[in-house]
C-alpha cells in the first residue's frame, strides 16, 4: 500500500511540475507546450515521414504529454497538451487523465499524437474529450537508451501515434481517458 501511495505523490509531483514549472505564469506554459509540441511533431515525422503530409492536410491534430503509473491491478496517469485547429490557426490548450484496471508494474513518461481527418471529429474533441480503450506495451526507455514499443491506431476519425519517452513499464490495461480544456491557459 505504502507504494503505491509512493507513487501517486510521486505522479502528483511530476504532473504539476509539467509545461514549464509549478510557478510558471499560462504564458510560460504555453510556451512550454508549444515548444513540446514541435519536439514531439519532429520525431513524428522523423519515425514516419508521410505523417508531415497527413498532419499537414487534416482539419487539426493534438499533441499530449503524460505520465503514467501502473500498480499491479491499477494504472494512474496525466497530463497536458494543445489543439491545433490547421483551418483557423486557433490553439486549445489541454489536460488530460487516465484511469485503468489490468496488469502490470511500471512508469514511463509518453507523448500522444492525434490526427483529426474530419472538422467533426476535431470538434467532438475538444467538446466531448473522451476517449476509452485497451493498452498493452512494453517499455524501457531512457534518453536515447533502450527501446519502446509504439502504437499507431486509427479510431472515430482519428489517427493516433503514440512514442514513449522514458520509463519502464510493461502493462495491459483497460482505461478510460480524459481530455478537457485548460481554462487556465485559453
Amino acid at each position: 500500500m505504502w507504494i503505491r501511495t509512493s507513487l501517486m505523490v510521486l505522479l502528483l509531483w511530476v504532473l504539476q511540475g509539467c509545461a514549464a514549472g509549478i510557478n510558471a505564469t499560462p504564458a510560460e506554459q504555453r510556451a512550454a507546450i508549444t515548444e513540446m509540441r514541435q519536439q514531439v511533431l519532429n520525431d513524428l515525422y522523423r519515425e514516419k515521414t508521410s505523417a508531415r503530409a497527413e498532419v499537414a492536410a487534416a482539419p487539426g491534430y493534438a499533441v499530449f504529454s503524460n505520465a503514467n503509473v501502473n500498480l499491479i491491478l491499477a494504472s494512474f496517469g496525466g497530463g497536458y497538451g494543445v489543439v491545433r485547429n490547421n483551418r483557423s490557426g486557433a490553439d486549445t490548450y489541454m489536460k488530460m487523465g487516465e484511469v485503468g484496471v489490468g496488469l502490470g508494474a511500471g512508469v514511463k513518461d509518453f507523448r500522444l499524437v492525434l490526427v483529426f481527418h474530419t472538422e467533426r471529429a476535431l470538434q467532438r474533441f475538444i467538446e466531448q474529450g473522451w476517449a476509452f480503450g485497451a493498452q498493452a506495451d512494453a517499455a524501457a526507455k531512457a534518453g536515447d537508451k533502450g527501446a519502446a514499443v509504439g502504437a499507431e491506431a486509427s479510431v472515430d476519425e482519428v489517427t493516433i501515434y503514440q512514442f514513449t519517452e522514458t520509463g519502464l513499464a510493461l502493462q495491459a490495461t483497460i482505461k478510460g481517458t480524459k481530455f478537457w480544456v485548460d481554462d487556465k491557459l485559453n
